[in-house]
């Protein structure tokens, strides 16, 4: 049995009328929770091999981020610093790990990054996580909708590292499983 057959049917109203199911009632219940945090990721660690494998894949290999004896001795950081991008880009994966899944959406996918703000450098060694507020909810064509999250990730001890405002389009489909009778 699918997590989508195991919901409860809804209940009529008092008016006889059946409340809205499936991605309707899906979007009705996100457009409720605008203004509210939706959810946390997990703290992660940001350790020198992530940075060298970041470093790598992208040929930014800028002393501050690869060579902890040179960051040491030429920056105020102490240490090597994870690229900023870096930090933007676990954002996908925080997404995916601190908002529940729902039988009404088939696949999330990235639509834009705006308003970035790398607010302080995250240390080579330092724990992060990702804290998401709904700003928006939007209909889109074609079984579409569209979420506007505010993205914070956070440094354990407190420091706020960046932040973001994200969109995501959610490919919808109705949950497979029993109809409710009216």
């Amino acid at each position: 049995m699918t997590r989508a057959q195991t919901l409860p049917r809804p209940e009529p109203d008092s008016a006889g009328q059946a409340p809205p199911t499936g991605t309707e009632a899906f979007l009705a219940d996100l457009r409720g929770r605008v203004g509210t945090e939706v959810g946390a990721s997990a703290w992660t660690l940001v350790d020198q091999a992530r940075i060298d494998r970041f470093a790598e894949a992208t040929g930014d290999r800028q002393f501050v981020h690869v060579d902890p004896a040179r960051a040491a001795a030429e920056t105020p950081f102490g240490g090597t610093v994870a690229h900023g991008y870096l930090t933007l880009s676990m954002l996908g994966g925080a997404v995916g790990e601190a908002l529940p899944a729902h039988p009404c959406v088939r696949a999330v996918l990235n639509m834009a990054a705006d308003k970035v703000r790398f607010l302080s450098p995250v240390r080579a060694g330092t724990r992060v996580r990702a804290v998401f507020t709904l700003n928006g909810v939007g209909a889109l064509p074609g079984g579409k909708a569209a979420l506007r999250l505010g993205a914070t990730v956070e440094a354990e001890g407190g420091a706020r590292a960046l932040t973001a405002e994200l969109t995501l389009m959610l490919l919808l489909e109705e949950p497979a499983g029993p109809t409710p009778h009216p």
